[in-house]
């Protein structure tokens, strides 16, 4: 799991007119609140009770936590609006944004985040879960307007700022291959088309297991447009994060996966790779301290694997 953010703030610190609007959306009042973990987002992220027993889990944020999250809950109203009835993720109730505070208001879904280390079982309803869900997604919403080359464009540039200003502490072997990397997250990039709404940030705590084993696919403000098989790799990518298992079975097996050509689905990892090791270099951005730590430990834990894979 990854580590939660230090400073979440909670349902009892938003604006009395916050709360109001959100009592509107829910039509009743909101008597309990409790905050949940996981996940980086300063804001609120609370599931709550009304007097008439109602649930529903909030979410709100303004600048003064992060001046870009009011963007990306916008973004995910947008997307949330526009996700069918049919594919596993939260109903979104409502949402309003007063120019200053945005928060959305979903219906609650009961479940816990798949364990890590990962567990075989879980990790194949997930799996199974995304499947299903790139034929739901396919075409995507015409709302997505975005996509995964666009949004991943100077992600996937990290090899090249590393290979500008290398760290003293970079892998020997990253040092030694900082040319053939770049070249693959080029390569990379440019597998990325496609017409799949795509979540694009599928880790352990953007995903919920119900009591009936059913998984629900949580926080969509990244969704862009892009191939099926993208959030099949991120899964995989978190569960090399906690180790034992073998990856390279898994994307040879998944239908998603099998038949993606090795170098373009290596090309995203190194990516992947490339941005989190050269994000993780950088300042903590306000309000979140902990994601540095957590995407330095994706990269140390991808970096082995990607040499791997590139014969290293």
């Amino acid at each position: 799991m990854s580590s939660p953010t230090k400073t979440r703030i909670t349902w009892d610190d938003l604006p009395v007119r916050v709360r109001a609007a959100v009592e509107s959306i829910l039509g009743d009042r909101v008597v309990a609140a409790e905050s949940q973990p996981g996940g980086f987002s300063p804001g609120t992220a609370d599931r709550v009770r009304t007097a008439r027993g109602g649930r529903a889990f909030v979410k709100a944020v303004s600048p003064a936590q992060n001046d870009r999250s009011p963007a990306m809950h916008r973004a995910e109203a947008r997307i949330a609006a526009a996700l069918p009835a049919t594919a596993p993720t939260p109903r979104l109730l409502g949402s309003k944004d007063d120019g200053e505070w945005i928060a959305l208001v979903y219906a609650d879904v009961e479940g816990r985040h798949p364990a890590t280390p990962w567990h075989a079982a879980e990790l194949s309803a997930v799996l199974s879960t995304l499947e299903m869900l790139a034929t739901t997604l396919t075409p995507a919403p015409a709302v997505a307007t975005t996509t995964a080359a666009e949004a991943l464009a100077s992600d996937f540039d990290g090899w090249r700022r590393i290979a500008e200003d290398p760290p003293a502490d970079l892998d020997p072997w990253a040092r030694d291959h900082l040319g053939e990397l770049c070249a693959a997250a080029d390569r990379g990039r440019a597998a990325l088309a496609g017409d799949t709404l795509c979540h694009l940030d599928v880790r352990a705590d953007n995903l919920l297991l119900g009591p009936d084993g059913t998984v629900t696919v949580v926080d969509w403000p990244w969704a862009c447009r892009g191939p099926a098989w993208l959030d099949t790799l991120l899964t995989v990518i978190n569960v090399q994060v906690y180790g034992g298992h073998d990856l390279d079975a898994l994307l040879a097996t998944r239908p998603l996966t099998a038949h993606v050509n090795p170098a373009d689905v290596t090309g995203a990892l190194t990516g992947f790779t490339g941005f989190f090791l050269d994000a993780a270099r950088q300042p903590p951005p306000p309000g979140i301290p902990t994601v540095r730590a957590f995407q330095r430990r994706q990269g140390d834990a991808l970096l082995p694997w990607l040499a791997r894979r590139l014969g290293g």
